[in-house]
This record gives structure tokens, C-alpha cells and sequence, in this order.
């Protein structure tokens, strides 16, 4: 007979207050943390590479400004389109929820290569520092979408589920996807803090970004097998979230082949 050792019973809501015209949500106030830990980690990173700190801060501003665009692009177009060209207005909430790593990470590309283009900077020698805080953003957004019970998992019978009641009327114990993706999310950064950390000096520039990619999408894919599917993820053999990590794990794994790792040193 199956049985659940450990039932969780997810009834929250998403809305934690409303202070006038302001509604604040639990989505909200994760993606804030994650930023505010990205933003205390960045001054910390920069001050232990000899780099300046008003630089850094000016790149991640850009770039949290377009990986937010980004992400909620992705979620609009790759998931569920449908909604919002039925719904434009919703597509400025962001504190409603919906932001695709996928799209954020194309936006963090993109915006990459308009600073470079508009500040004349070559951006790419930072983006080892830059990275490093955005697995530990991530694991707070999944946070925020276990609060609002969306990206849910599969049902299961393994001894741990969560019933998400906002979802499911009647008990059905579901895979907590996102609490998975927010442990994988906080062991990837982890690993990145520590490598950059004790050995950044020694890697060759754009080592630990690939290395992000490679980590992130790779584990990305394979929880992709735990979780409920979205929006067009149903015309595929694969999820959405496998077909767009594909690109980047192939990417990040030609990067590592043909590039030596610890045989160039870094110039400060």
C-alpha cells in the first residue's frame, strides 16, 4: 500500500497584504531578496577581485533590468502565450508571477552585448563575477512559485508529496518541483562561490560562467522529468524547459572542449 510518510498540505496564498493602492505578494518579496542577496554578494566579489565596485554595480543593474525583461518575455512567449496576448496588461505584473530562466538568461545575452555596444566596455571579463549571485536569484524566485503554487509537480508516491489545495480540489500529492529547484539552485551557487573564491585567479576568463550554464541547465533538464507540464509543453515529446536548456548545455559543453581551463592565467 502507498502511503505518504511526510504530507504537506500547501494552502497559502499569494497575497500577503494590501497597504493602499499597493499589493504586496510572497513572489514579490523573494524576487526582492534574491536581488538584494545578488546586490550584497556583488560589493563582496568586488571587493576581494580588485575590482570597482561602482562598475559592477552599474553592470548588474543593466543586467537585472534585462534578465527581468527577459524572463518575462520568456514566460509570455515559450509557455503561455495564449494567456497574455488575451491578457497584455498582466504582462507588466511580474509580482504575479511567471519568469522563465531560459528568458532570462537571453536577456542577460542580450544586454551583454547592448552594454558592451553603448559603454564601450568589455563586459566579458566580468561576467565570471556577474554570475556567480544569479543561481542563488534563482533559488528564491522558485520559492516564490511554490508560494504561489504554480510549476508544480507530477503527482507521486514517493514518501514526501505536496498537496497543492490552490490547484487540486481533492488530495493529490504532487512532486514539490520547486523546492527541488531551489536546493539544486543554492548548491550550483554554492559551487560557483567556492571555485571563483579560491580560484578565480588561476581560470581562464568565462570558465565559471560556462561552468554556470552547464550546472544550471543541465540539472534544469532533468527536473524537467518531475514537473507537471505547461501551457504548449504538451505538443512535445519533451518539456519547453528541455528543448530550451538543450541549446545551452551543448553550448557550454563545445565551450569546455575546446578551451583550456587552468593553463591561462587572468589579467587584473
Amino acid at each position: 500500500m502507498k502511503y505518504h510518510l511526510i504530507m504537506i498540505i500547501n494552502n497559502l496564498y499569494p497575497i500577503i497584504a494590501n497597504v493602499g493602492p499597493f499589493t504586496i505578494r510572497w513572489y514579490g518579496i523573494f524576487l526582492a531578496l534574491g536581488i538584494l542577496f545578488a546586490l550584497i554578494l556583488y560589493k563582496n566579489l568586488a571587493r576581494t577581485s580588485n575590482i570597482k565596485l561602482e562598475l559592477i554595480y552599474d553592470i548588474a543593474t543593466w543586467l537585472i533590468v534585462g534578465g527581468l525583461i527577459g524572463a518575462r518575455l520568456g514566460e509570455v512567449l515559450f509557455y503561455n502565450p495564449s494567456y497574455y496576448f488575451s491578457n497584455p496588461a498582466e504582462i507588466i505584473f511580474i509580482n504575479h508571477g511567471g519568469l522563465s530562466s531560459h528568458g532570462m538568461t537571453i536577456g542577460l545575452l542580450l544586454t551583454v552585448l547592448l552594454y558592451r555596444k553603448i559603454k564601450k566596455v568589455k563586459i566579458e571579463q566580468y561576467l565570471d563575477l556577474i554570475i556567480v549571485p544569479i543561481p542563488l536569484l534563482a533559488a528564491c524566485i522558485r520559492m516564490g512559485n511554490y508560494f504561489n503554487s504554480e510549476i508544480i509537480g507530477k503527482p507521486t508516491t514517493l514518501p514526501w508529496g505536496v498537496w497543492f489545495q490552490r490547484v487540486d480540489l481533492e488530495p493529490l500529492y504532487r512532486h514539490p518541483s520547486q523546492i527541488y529547484e531551489s536546493l539544486i539552485a543554492l548548491s550550483i551557487f554554492y559551487f560557483l562561490f567556492s571555485i571563483y573564491k579560491k580560484h578565480y585567479s588561476r581560470l581562464q576568463p568565462l570558465y565559471i560562467f560556462h561552468l554556470f550554464l552547464l550546472t544550471y541547465f543541465t540539472t534544469r533538464f532533468l527536473i524537467e522529468f518531475f514537473k507537471a507540464r505547461q501551457g504548449i509543453d504538451d505538443l512535445w515529446i519533451l518539456s519547453m524547459g528541455q528543448i530550451l536548456s538543450v541549446p545551452f548545455i551543448l553550448w557550454s559543453i563545445w565551450w569546455f572542449v575546446s578551451h583550456s581551463t587552468y593553463h591561462t592565467t587572468r589579467n587584473k
